[in-house]
Parts: structure tokens; sequence; C-alpha cells
């Protein structure tokens, strides 16, 4: 499954929650809380100066 930059974080979590790892990885360590499972994976990037192409590409990458 592909996703993309107005994923929210509550799906990508819902739908791949070993994608999880990644976003700790880059720094989003509040993936518990809940503002942040209606925040879109973009929106997320701005709060946490993280690249989100760079980002988007790590999440769908294919293992």
């Amino acid at each position: 499954m592909k996703f993309d930059k107005d994923t929210r974080i509550g799906e990508l979590l819902e739908k791949a929650p070993e994608k999880a790892e990644i976003l700790l990885e880059a720094g989003m360590h509040c993936l518990g809380c809940p503002a942040s499972q209606a925040e879109t994976l973009e929106e997320a990037c701005e709060v946490h100066g993280i690249d989100v192409e760079e980002l988007m590409e790590k999440i769908n990458e294919e293992k």
C-alpha cells in the first residue's frame, strides 16, 4: 500500500503499524498523542522540521 503526504498519522498507523518505527526515527515521538492521529504526514513534518519528501520515500520503500 502506498501512502502520500495527505495521509493522516492515525490512518498510517492503523493500516501499517510497522511504519511507526520510521516516524520515531525521524523524530516524531508524539505518535500516541490524540492530536497527532488527525494530523497529516505533511503537517507533522512541518511541525517537526522534517523533509516530507524524504520521509515519504522511506515510508513507501518496499521491504
